[in-house]
């Protein structure tokens, strides 16, 4: 379980004394704690790693904002939480890799957008972002 793991590395990084790993991991805990409360029983995988996409998402968005006002402090900052985050995920596939998976899923020209991420979603979980999969289902539709 990445929970695990998660604790693991947050008590590694207090040892360290290093405050940005132990801020994103403290954090992160947090954010699993709470959805495996409001679940009301352990997260699967899938859910470990819908949490933490999440989190990157917004690490993201934060990320975004800091480069807007040319923070080059807070950039590197978020950068480093990015990496934090995107070592628990698995591998993400390539575009190329997508694409195959796809199409092998039988996404095809004419079909709906909808239909095509219902397939897409449940494949690609965890192994690219919802951003990355809508631009590859739109490429082939």
């Amino acid at each position: 379980m990445l929970k695990k793991t998660v604790f693991e590395q947050l008590k590694q990084a207090m040892k360290e004394k290093d405050v940005v790993a132990k801020g994103v991991l403290t954090l992160l805990k947090s954010a699993l704690d709470q959805a495996e409360k409001e679940k009301g029983s352990e997260l699967s995988f899938e859910e470990e790693v819908a949490v933490i996409n999440r989190e990157l998402k917004q690490t993201q968005q934060a990320l975004e904002g800091a480069k807007q006002a040319s923070r080059e402090d807070l950039i590197e900052k978020e950068n480093r939480k990015l990496e934090i985050l995107q070592s628990f995920l698995p591998k993400q596939l390539s575009e190329e890799e997508i694409v195959k998976i796809l199409v092998d899923a039988g996404i095809t020209k004419g079909m709906n957008m909808g239909e095509a991420m219902k397939i897409a979603k449940p494949l690609l979980a965890g192994k690219a972002d919802g951003a990355t999969i809508a631009k590859m289902v739109k490429s082939l539709i």
